[in-house]
């Protein structure tokens, strides 16, 4: 099985709208996964264009699966679903 990829956005909007406090997916995911799962910051994902209204952020993608208002939990649950746990 490939690495599964997980791109946290940063941008303005996101960061502003909750993204913040996903930075503890960066102390929880290698102690839960070890080297199944890799994560990164974006600096945008450019989802915020296609929700104008922004109600939808912050935004995560895990692989191509798109997790709109993005908290730890949901994160870790959609990493879970996709590694079949």
């Amino acid at each position: 099985m490939d690495k599964i990829s997980v791109k946290v956005c940063v941008g303005t909007t996101c960061f502003v709208m909750g993204g913040a406090s996903l930075q503890e997916l960066n102390d929880i995911i290698p102690k839960k996964y070890g080297d199944k799962v890799e994560i990164a910051a974006s600096n945008c994902l450019g989802l915020c264009s296609i929700n104008w209204e922004y109600s939808k952020a912050p935004y995560v993608k895990v692989n191509e699966e798109v997790v709109a208002n993005a908290t730890t939990e949901k994160v870790l649950e959609e990493i879970d679903r996709q590694l079949g746990i």
